[in-house]
């Protein structure tokens, strides 16, 4: 029996990259050896064990064969007779197929080394095509690679869109698809990821209310980019610039998906585009299982990022309402997020990347003072019940109104 390193923890280790998870190949051993030497097995679908005392991942060196659809759809031989090439033959890209001994010697049969050096993603064999989730995969170390340099071969592109034309992505779990997403989101560059699965046709597939934005004209005045697809990628740069939180990139991907549905009658204009996305976002939350967080977000900032922008033109009674409305007294962290998004969204456009955003400022003032409110003089001056909150309403929006005044004058 001999242990090897593989995967992650060697390619990120070529690349000089901070190594997270460490998972480990065994060769020539079995199941019932692992588990007397102490291993516990957790895997159902091929012999995946946890060590006894670091807990990390050991797996059986295995083969695959395509028995049926999708990512689920193989039979697994994790015999003794696998070898480490055999093993190292099934895995996606070559940069992930390079395995290192216990004396640190490297195995790298498909020149997954030379790969990372002219810092290129490329398929280890046919056999790619047979897993539809290796698709979102590419796109997300696409995404996470960028920055470096990467780039996707010819050949693999092709492969991808393939699969995305056979039907298999279909096949694919809701959750899978969102957890590659959800991983993307928190790359340097998670645009990447969704303009690697546009080229090769499984956007559509798998996020078409992102997809049907392309082709769809906006004022250029206001966008000189002109097209809402390219805005929306732009817009997910910027705030993932400014924030990495990966619910506010979310809200960031989605924040413009109204907009796919303004009549081309109505072109280039989008009125009311905002409240016309949130069916949009919570169909697309449901069906890919976005986390409640991120879809309840996503929702305040499609709804309300128009008065964000607009916050100067707005009375002080309309502020307060936007804060009731993004439940601000009780979570003060929102206001932030939602700012931030807005910010993201006046930056990602052609020639406006490095604008300010004199609206956050305003609009944290605003509450700073509105939240200072003391609601226990309220009911000290004898208030009860709907009346507190009216009266709470009113003192809030009076502050407000002040800050509003001084500004003019000032």
């Amino acid at each position: 029996m001999k242990i090897y390193l593989v995967g992650g923890a060697v390619r990120d280790n070529l690349l000089k990259q901070t190594v997270v998870d460490k998972d480990y190949m065994v060769v020539g051993s079995s199941v019932e050896e692992m588990l007397a030497l102490g291993y516990q097995q957790v895997g159902k679908d091929f012999p995946v064990f946890l060590h006894p005392k670091t807990q990390q991942e050991y797996a059986l060196a295995r083969t695959e064969r395509k028995t049926g659809n999708g990512y689920q759809g193989f039979s697994c031989d994790a015999s003794k007779a696998v070898t480490l090439e055999d093993d190292l033959l099934r895995r996606d890209l070559t940069i992930n197929a390079i395995a290192q001994d216990e004396q640190g010697t490297l195995y790298d049969p498909y020149n997954g080394a030379a790969d990372i050096e002219a810092k290129i993603l490329r398929h280890v064999s046919a056999a790619f095509v047979e897993d539809p989730l290796r698709v979102l995969r590419v796109a997300r170390f696409a995404a996470r690679f960028n920055h470096l340099g990467f780039t996707i071969a010819s050949e693999t592109q092709q492969l991808m869109t393939d699969i995305a034309n056979s039907g298999e992505l279909e096949h694919l779990t809701p959750e899978r698809v969102w957890q590659e997403c959800d991983k993307a989101l928190s790359s340097q560059n998670p645009q990447i990821f969704f303009e690697v699965l546009r080229q090769c046709q499984a956007l559509k597939v798998l996020f078409p209310e992102i997809d049907s934005l392309f082709g769809v004209p906006q004022p250029e005045k206001w966008h000189p980019e002109i097209d809402t697809g390219i805005h929306t990628l732009m817009v997910l740069q910027q705030t993932s610039l400014l924030t990495h939180n990966k619910a506010v990139r979310f809200a960031a991907l989605v924040h413009d998906v109204g907009k796919a549905l303004t009549p081309k009658q109505d072109w280039p204009k989008h009125y009311g585009h905002g409240q016309k996305g949130l069916p949009v976002i919570k169909k697309m939350c449901a069906r890919i299982k976005v986390p409640n967080e991120y879809r309840d977000l996503a929702l305040l900032v499609s709804d309300q990022h128009q008065n964000i922008h607009n916050a100067f033109e707005l009375k002080a009674e309309t502020i307060i309402k936007l804060f009731d409305k993004a439940d601000l007294w009780r979570k003060p962290q929102r206001l932030t997020d939602l700012l931030t998004c807005c910010h993201g969204d006046i930056r990602g456009r052609t020639g406006f990347e490095q604008a300010s955003y004199p609206q956050a400022e305003y609009l944290q003032q605003c509450y700073k003072l509105a939240v200072q409110v003391d609601v226990q003089a309220i009911i000290a001056a004898g208030h009860q019940g709907a009346a507190i909150k009216a009266e709470l309403q009113l003192a809030r929006t009076l502050v407000v109104n002040n800050f509003k005044l001084q500004l003019v004058k000032h």
